[in-house]
């Protein structure tokens, strides 16, 4: 049978919806190969008029997952920015925030922070305060409404998603699923159809998948979560990934200084005089322990 080239438009398990040109397949894996993500660009040879498997993976531009001590959920590939989604009510994560910031960095992919459901106005003083410590470290927080204000949100979006691949992420209740209906026309048919080709029924919302806005834009929307692992990370990836270490890396007093307790760490003088957040530092002193506790 033949081989064609496909986009991952999503994945459950080890099942996954393939889009080449106009063509929708179902594919499968040889053996229990799972480490295909949804934006993966592959291989695929034909089994049935609809269906194929997955032969290989072309090289990845980009690549989004998080882990915990045993095991990676790859999020998506080949994106180009990411949206992290929060909202005014519910309370939103801070920890999540700031871990899915660390990723980005890790895997140099852009990041806005999007603050939904602006129009409550007695929340969204609070929100923007709480914001404030990544907007000061030129993170982009952009204020929108999906539902109360969908025309403006849309105008205000488009722009910045436009020749781009785009992963969503933000915990459940923050409105994402709003967001990626306003942006993505007949998002809920796109859906319903990749459920059906995933047989995956009433879990329509557990996987994630990718929509084209056109030839050159596509939006990725994951499952919700609550907690963002990032066992895989080592220590000297993780200092790199807290953009406002920068100005201090090379600075401590010994050329291995782990910046947790050693004398003369520059890093530790700037959260002393105030040029480094304490509550990041505390998240790089957690993740430098997270990250040894990983069972390879």
């Amino acid at each position: 049978m033949s081989m064609i080239t496909a986009t991952v438009v999503a994945a459950h398990g080890r099942n996954y919806v393939v889009q080449a040109g106009g063509q929708r397949l179902h594919c499968v894996t040889r053996g229990k190969k799972s480490d295909i993500a949804v934006g993966d660009q592959v291989k695929v040879r034909l089994s049935a008029p609809s269906q194929g498997v997955i032969e290989s993976i072309d090289e990845r531009h980009s690549l989004l997952y998080r882990s915990d001590q045993y095991k990676s959920k790859l999020l998506a590939a080949n994106v180009t920015q990411l949206f992290i989604v929060v909202a005014t009510e519910p309370s939103f994560s801070d920890d999540l925030i700031s871990r899915a910031l660390v990723a980005a960095e890790a895997a140099e992919i852009p990041v806005h922070i999007i603050l939904n459901k602006a129009d409550l106005p007695d929340m969204l003083t609070h929100a923007r305060a709480r914001l404030q410590q990544y907007a000061s470290l030129a993170y982009p927080v952009h204020e929108v409404s999906a539902l109360v204000d969908a025309e403006k949100t849309r105008a205000d979006l488009m722009p910045l998603l436009r020749g781009k691949t785009t992963v969503l992420i933000g915990q459940s209740g923050m409105g994402k699923s709003s967001l990626i209906n306003l942006l993505v026309p007949d998002a809920d048919i796109a859906t319903r159809e990749i459920s059906t080709a995933l047989n995956s029924g009433k879990h329509t919302t557990t996987f994630t998948r990718l929509y084209s806005i056109d030839a050159e834009t596509a939006v990725v929307d994951s499952p919700g979560f609550q907690e963002f692992g990032l066992y895989h990370l080592k220590e000297g990836a993780l200092e790199r990934a807290f953009r406002e270490f920068a100005p201090f890396l090379g600075g401590c007093r010994f050329y291995n200084c782990h910046h947790l307790v050693e004398p003369g760490c520059a890093i530790l003088e700037a959260v002393s005089a105030g040029k480094i957040h304490p509550a990041r530092h505390a998240l790089y002193a957690q993740l430098v322990h997270e990250s040894s506790q990983k069972v390879y």
